[in-house]
């Protein structure tokens, strides 16, 4: 679907105009939208926009690391979105000429859907012109991630509350380590982000993004913080993991420690037994009537004796 706005000299929003009239001179700026384009609608990059070659074949090969190339008078932008369920990045793909500014994306993206409808609003195109959309998309796109690094880290809490209770730990180890997939997955797509905001305010080549340099600022502070963020959570998983390493551990050194006692007690009980368990016919104890009592008095006291001496000594605690 091709979607197209345009300014006028006058203040005046037009939509859903031919492509042959973006070029009349009462038209200040224009936006086109490639929303999930078909091939006839594709061709049109090269037919009537003459963008260059190699960014159209970007615009085809998903996913582009997020970055930014200059073609003579035109600058081509590759930007991500995010899935919220899956995480996965979705690339959206902008032209900035000297009149307009034109997005390419293979899926649907509510980032757009909410930029095109704030264009609508007199108040906020006023005064405005079309690199004012490439901040509106950028904005919107960073703006996404922080809802899911907020969910995350409510589950990081949430895993050290229940760790502190000694729950399962096995369980709650698999999901830290779920936890630092999903940030490892936002880490690649909001440190590349990061950069190329910083490429984007640091630029004199784009100069009408500089003249709005305090927007894309702001967008670029957010993804610092976004990163902040990431790292901090990052490190807390580790702390987490590293936690759950040793409880996991120190319940099993008590295990065999009391494995290790309840075998020591029983070895030397073990030991007479079997002395008393052999076939040898002089064995002068074997006559005794009140053999077997004694031997069993004698094993009781020594277990007794035994698991007294070594709660003296807390192997038990």
């Amino acid at each position: 679907m091709l979607r197209i706005m345009a300014m006028t000299e006058n203040q005046e929003l037009l939509e859903e105009i031919p492509l042959h009239n973006l070029m009349d001179s009462n038209i200040k700026w224009f936006w086109v939208d490639f929303d999930c384009p078909t091939e006839a609608e594709i061709e049109l990059l090269d037919s009537y926009f003459h963008f260059h070659p190699l960014a159209i074949e970007d615009c085809m090969h998903f996913l582009q690391r997020p970055k930014v190339d200059h073609y003579e008078d035109t600058h081509f932008f590759v930007v991500h979105g995010l899935q919220p369920e899956t995480l996965k990045a979705e690339e959206i793909d902008f032209f900035i000429g000297p009149r307009g500014i034109v997005t390419f994306h293979l899926s649907p993206s509510p980032e757009i859907e909410e930029a095109w409808r704030r264009l609508h609003d007199p108040l906020i195109r006023k005064g405005k012109d079309h690199n004012y959309i490439a901040y509106l998309i950028m904005d919107k796109l960073v703006d996404n991630y922080f809802p899911t690094l907020y969910l995350i880290e409510d589950q990081l809490n949430e895993l050290e509350a229940q760790g502190e209770n000694k729950t399962d730990i096995q369980k709650l180890t698999e999901q830290v380590y779920d936890i630092r997939s999903d940030l490892l997955r936002l880490r690649r797509t909001v440190f590349p982000m990061r950069d190329l905001l910083y490429r984007i305010i640091n630029s004199d080549k784009v100069h009408g993004i500089n003249e709005q340099k305090a927007y894309f600022t702001d967008i670029y502070d957010h993804l610092l913080k976004l990163t902040e963020m990431i790292e901090s959570n990052r490190e807390m998983t580790a702390d987490l993991r590293d936690s759950y390493d040793s409880l996991r551990s120190n319940r099993m050194s008590s295990i065999m420690k009391t494995l290790t006692v309840i075998t020591t007690i029983f070895m030397p009980l073990t030991f007479i037994a079997g002395v008393y368990g052999m076939n040898f016919v002089n064995m002068p104890e074997l006559q005794w009537h009140s053999g077997y009592f004694v031997v069993i008095g004698v094993m009781s006291v020594l277990g007794v004796g035994m698991y007294i001496w070594f709660k003296r000594k807390g192997w038990f605690d």
